[in-house]
């Protein structure tokens, strides 16, 4: 069973990482939708701003509370995130909070940090708020994927990132249901298990860059390519050791320097799309999105002993 620590602690730090992601996604899928669909896209946009209301309420309670592992892991915000939002908003007329952008990039961890009275209350309330989010952003996201499937809407994004989209969704509720059920397996899972699942959500990563590519960006399409074949063995060799209940020390080593490799290819990336130097139909709130989700996975695999 988590501490009253630990639960406070871990739904600060999974409500600000992936709440961002989650308001992000919609981002992506407004961007994408055709002007036909303006009354889907209102209501994508007004989904948004209500999770932006939900990440800054996370911030304001996490005040000197977050862990510096958490901080310095460059999975809330990275260097780039800012311009990358900047230049997202300016190509698409998307609203987008910078001032959120602006305090998390200011967020400073305190040794002993005090958790005030009140706060495991206000804590529960926010979890419970972003369960409701949750359950109303997966429908919201199916019911998009299910028209795209029957061509019933057209979008400018592949199906399969929609259906990746509500996959990440999904471990986020996970996370908060099991933080409410003060279930410390949810959190402190073995690792082989996330390491299926994010070593496949890198995968997927590699492809939709490969895809979203000029065709004349040869060198980092073969380069995407690479990773997708790499996280795809990665992911099977995880579900192996899952299943054979194997020593997980060889395959999280292998991800783990997988996913070192993968940050520097996209932090290259997103610099190269912030500073208009890579050819693609990539937003680079895209490219920072997924550089974040990578940094999150690599501290995932630091926090574990090997």
């Amino acid at each position: 069973m988590l501490t009253r620590e630990e639960y406070i602690s871990y739904s600060l730090e999974y409500n600000m990482f992936f709440s961002r992601i989650m308001k992000e996604h919609l981002i992506f899928v407004e961007s994408a939708l055709p002007i036909v669909n303006s009354g889907l896209i209102l209501e994508v946009d007004r989904f948004k701003e209500t999770l932006e209301d939900f990440l800054m309420e996370t911030i304001l309670l996490s005040n000197g509370i977050m862990d510096e592992k958490v901080i310095s892991s460059n999975e809330l915000v990275t260097p780039y995130t800012l311009k990358a939002e900047m230049i997202t908003e300016y190509y698409t007329g998307i609203c987008i909070n910078t001032d959120i952008t602006k305090l998390q990039t200011n967020l400073v961890p305190k040794p002993c940090p005090i958790y005030p009275e009140g706060l495991y209350e206000n804590i529960h309330l926010l979890n419970i708020k972003g369960i409701n989010l949750m359950n109303n952003l997966i429908s919201i996201k199916e019911d998009l994927y299910k028209s795209v499937l029957e061509c019933k809407v057209y979008i400018w994004l592949y199906p399969h990132l929609l259906k990746h989209v509500i996959e990440e969704a999904e471990i986020y509720l996970k996370i908060l249901e099991g933080l409410e059920n003060l279930d410390e397996n949810v959190i402190k899972d073995e690792l082989v298990k996330r390491e299926v699942f994010w070593n496949e959500i890198m995968k997927e990563h590699s492809e939709f860059i490969r895809g979203l590519l000029d065709p004349t960006e040869k060198i980092l399409i073969d380069t995407a390519d690479e990773f997708a074949e790499l996280f795809e063995k990665l992911e099977e060799e995880a579900k192996e050791v899952l299943e054979k209940k194997l020593p997980p020390g060889e395959i999280t080593k292998k991800s783990k320097k997988a996913t070192e490799d993968i940050i520097e290819f996209k932090t290259s990336a997103v610099k190269g799309l912030t500073n208009c130097k890579i050819k693609a139909i990539i937003l680079p709130l895209l490219a920072d999105h997924v550089l974040r989700e990578a940094n999150h996975y690599l501290r995932l695999l630091k926090t574990t002993c090997i």
